[in-house]
């Protein structure tokens, strides 16, 4: 199955995380004597490299978490609003309805990210925080039979993480057998409502949009 790609302006926050003001501790670096510079180098160069977070089992849970849920809502609902005013001043500079365009497909395919609120994500990218000063993840979560890959940055505002760009990608996560004869399909019955399942699914091809 062709994976199914969400994008919010990640593709632009590298872009823009180095066009925003440097965090106090960076610009404390910055004005630092060259020789304690020298002495902070990661390489001979000068580069530097990014730091682990100083974050927690249940602080990535709670970001990750509140990300996530939070572009669920925003796509079930079309209102953008929220998931903009939580964001940090970065993401905020795009309008509601312009997030609104963005995920305009993912409506469309219905995609539930629901499940996110109760598995657990399993980290590829341990959080970091890089040198413009955001901090960065990447996981997934095992679902079946989609599995949700994500990666997140978040900026520093008002003395605390938002959400800053969300990637996320539903690929298939179930194993594939081969194909065989279908049996005659017993009669429907009555339509019940689907009970909330922790899985990450989509809505199916017969669906109305």
């Amino acid at each position: 199955m062709k994976a199914i790609l969400l994008r919010l302006l990640l593709a632009m926050a590298l872009p823009l995380a180095l066009a925003q003001p440097l965090p106090a501790a960076a610009q404390q670096e910055k004005t630092a004597p060259p020789e304690k510079k020298t002495q902070r180098s990661a390489k001979p160069g000068g580069l530097v490299k990014p730091k682990p977070a100083n974050i927690d089992r249940n602080g990535v849970l709670i970001l990750v978490r509140y990300a996530l849920l939070a572009v669920d809502q925003a796509n079930k609902t079309g209102n953008y609003t929220v998931l903009r005013d939580l964001g940090a001043p970065g993401l905020q500079a795009s309008t509601a309805a312009q997030l609104a365009e963005i995920f305009a497909s993912q409506r469309k395919q219905g995609i539930d990210l629901a499940g996110v609120a109760v598995l657990e994500p399993q980290l590829t990218l341990l959080p970091q925080i890089e040198t413009n000063g955001m901090l960065h993840m990447a996981g997934f979560f095992p679902s079946v039979p989609f599995r949700l890959n994500f990666e997140l940055l978040f900026a520093p505002a008002d003395h605390q993480w938002k959400l800053f760009g969300i990637s996320v990608d539903l690929g298939n996560n179930s194993p594939q057998a081969p194909d065989t004869p279908q049996a005659t399909a017993p009669a429907a019955a009555a339509e019940t409502p689907a009970a909330p399942a922790a899985a990450i699914g989509a809505k199916s091809k017969g669906a109305a949009n």
